[in-house]
């Protein structure tokens, strides 16, 4: 099971092939549930509130950063395997849950 952060957050749901997100949910088990019912495949990616992912990665020691990687271009395109994710498949999670 995935576990959650302290901190106040959202569950981002992106499809597998697309470009943006289709749907913010509050908690785990209204993205899932939501999954579910349209049988969908993807991703459900927690993201902190007011914190971008980079800054969140970088506080809990999961990612330190080297100059290159602080250009605003890396920076608006980050996110960290190290961010609780749901894979799913055919709306099923997948079995390398982090």
């Amino acid at each position: 099971m995935v576990e959650t952060p302290e901190l106040p957050g959202v569950w981002v749901f992106m499809g597998l092939w697309a470009q943006h997100p289709a749907a913010v949910f509050t908690t785990l088990e209204k993205g899932e549930a939501w999954v579910r019912e349209h049988g969908l495949q993807g991703m459900l990616t927690w993201y902190p509130l007011d914190m971008s992912a980079f800054d969140w990665a970088v506080a809990r020691g999961s990612f330190k950063p080297k100059t290159k990687q602080q250009t605003p271009e890396f920076l608006a395109g980050f996110s960290s395997a190290s961010q609780p994710h749901h894979h799913f498949q055919n709306a099923d999670p997948l079995a390398d849950e982090t």
